[in-house]
């Protein structure tokens, strides 16, 4: 990143202990490690097309999006099936491990992410609420449910770990977001006991998953998530700044109060949307900044912008793996992720440094 003091020394384009990466030869890796990533996703959007209970070859793929045919049964299936759930895959994946990014920059916690901190939990409460007392059975009715539970939690959980002299510190808001996590969560368990109904749909909806979704659902996700995406890269590099420490980032030009605030808006649409889209999918969001600091450094901007395509190539990747693994049916994305996520996260609990912010 790029922060000046007021005498024009630069003090940011530094990594872990002072290293400059701010130089031409590294900022051209990073940018062709981002084509890459680009090009892996490309090639996880055409698989994500191609495979499922009938394999499609490639070819028949591209005809199906270029020269479509009505009367060919697999352009069809291309179309009407696979096309809304890949898409909603990439938005949905980008979301999540953006969101990720913006709350463990956010919290000074490199384990948080929306799951940890009660976001999800409050998404999920208010949506089994608009289903099970309030008879909403469509996701596009629920969304405003959805993203008013992650706002209320995120919050909730900002204020609850603000008590106190030191502030709004890492362990406190992760306190908060774990202890407001469960409780909304055994509200949520509460309804969806209470009334079968709510149970049978909210069984499914639960796991997470991005399959059995339309264009039409797609139509009011994506906006969402796409104005939620570009207020949280606007960010990134106040972020930068915030990593250390409020006085610091005031001193260096930053408005702290007013990034807090669009930083809270934009993972209220991300995680709010995506829940509302797929149901809560774990580990997304905890795993890709990760995995992406690793190569990039703590800038933010570059974190950022690697997590918007990387998470969906992983999420889509998850989902083919899903739709194979079993001899007959498919395992719901959420599960994969999960399946994937645990053994990620004891790795990085068992690294002698984990990677900073």
């Amino acid at each position: 990143m790029s922060l000046a003091t007021e005498d024009g020394t630069d003090v940011s384009n530094t990594g872990a202990g002072g290293r400059a990466d701010g130089s031409p030869h590294r900022r051209g890796t990073l940018v062709r490690g981002l084509i890459v990533s680009a090009v892996v996703l490309v090639l996880a959007t055409i698989a994500s097309l191609a495979v499922g209970n009938r394999a499609i070859d490639p070819v028949t793929v591209l005809q199906s999006l270029f020269a479509y045919d009505d009367a060919n049964a697999l352009h069809l299936m291309v179309l009407e099936l696979r096309l809304p759930r890949t898409l909603l895959g990439i938005v949905v994946g980008a979301a999540l491990a953006v969101c990720g990014g913006l709350i463990q920059a956010f919290t000074r916690n490199p384990l948080a992410d929306p799951g940890i901190l009660g976001v999800n939990a409050g998404a999920s409460f208010a949506v089994t609420f608009a289903v099970g007392v309030l008879g909403l059975t469509t996701p596009g009715a629920y969304v405003p449910f959805a993203l008013a539970g992650a706002f209320v939690l995120t919050i909730l959980v900002y204020a609850l770990g603000s008590f106190g002299a030191s502030g709004a510190t890492p362990m406190k808001l992760t306190l908060a977001g774990v202890a407001l996590g469960a409780a909304f969560t055994g509200l949520t368990t509460a309804i969806v006991l209470h009334d079968l109904g709510t149970l049978q749909v909210m069984r499914f909806w639960g796991v997470g998953s991005i399959g059995g979704r339309t264009l039409d659902q797609l139509a009011w996700a994506a906006p969402l998530i796409i104005a939620g995406l570009v207020i949280g890269l606007l960010c990134a590099r106040s972020l930068n700044a915030l990593t250390l420490g409020d006085d610091l980032a005031q001193a260096l030009g930053a408005r702290v109060q007013v990034t807090r605030v669009l930083v809270i808006i934009a993972v209220t649409l991300l995680a709010g949307t995506s829940v509302a889209a797929a149901g809560p999918i774990a580990f997304v969001g905890l795993m890709i900044p990760h995995i992406v600091r690793w190569f990039t450094g703590p800038d933010q901007r570059w974190v950022l912008s690697y997590s918007m395509i990387i998470g969906p190539s992983f999420l889509l990747f998850a989902d083919i793996l899903g739709r194979i693994v079993l001899p007959s049916g498919e395992l719901r994305v959420g599960i994969v992720t999960a399946l994937l996520g645990a053994p990620l996260l004891i790795a990085l609990v068992r690294r002698k440094r984990v990677s900073g912010l």
